[in-house]
């Protein structure tokens, strides 16, 4: 059993904290009674499904680094956490900045995540059941989740701006 608690939805944990912890800091267009308001369903469920899918997957993905390319995938996570980390404490710290005020800056958390997804993605070579794994689904799913989560938030900066 122990073998099973250790796995890649671990690398998550650290983006679910920081969120949890800090979304009401970010700027009004980011909180929840703004940025969850008139957005099609269509677009809220394939976000939603494709969230829980990536989530579900990390879930049965050993976490081990031993590999080179899960080495390099390792690299990408941290690099990737720093990146969305950044675009987070720009629109906290500088929510009046050009940077901010634009769409690059204000859809920064929405697109940056493709890093640290990109890195567990590397890393998460196999499965704990029996069929045959491959990373493309991790990777495919990832990106339709970031499909959708660019285009809600594309949808809120387009009604505030």
């Amino acid at each position: 059993m122990k073998k099973y608690l250790f796995n890649c939805f671990l690398l998550v944990i650290p983006v679910l904290i920081w969120n949890i912890a800090l979304t009401g800091k970010l700027p009004e267009a980011f909180q929840p009674e703004t940025f969850l308001t008139d957005i099609p369903s269509h677009i809220t469920y394939g976000e939603n499904i494709f969230r829980v899918l990536i989530f579900a997957l990390m879930l049965f993905m050993p976490l081990k680094i031993v590999s080179p390319i899960q080495k390099q995938g390792l690299i990408i996570y941290v690099l990737g956490l720093v990146i969305y980390f950044g675009s987070w404490l720009m629109l906290m710290f500088l929510p009046d900045s050009e940077w901010s005020q634009s769409l690059f800056g204000f859809m920064a958390p929405a697109y940056t995540p493709l890093f640290w997804l990109g890195g567990i993605a590397l890393i998460g070579d196999s499965s704990y059941f029996h069929f045959s794994y491959r990373r493309v689904f991790f990777a495919l799913f990832s990106v339709l989740f970031l499909i959708f989560h660019n285009l809600h938030t594309y949808m809120v900066y387009t009604k505030l701006h």
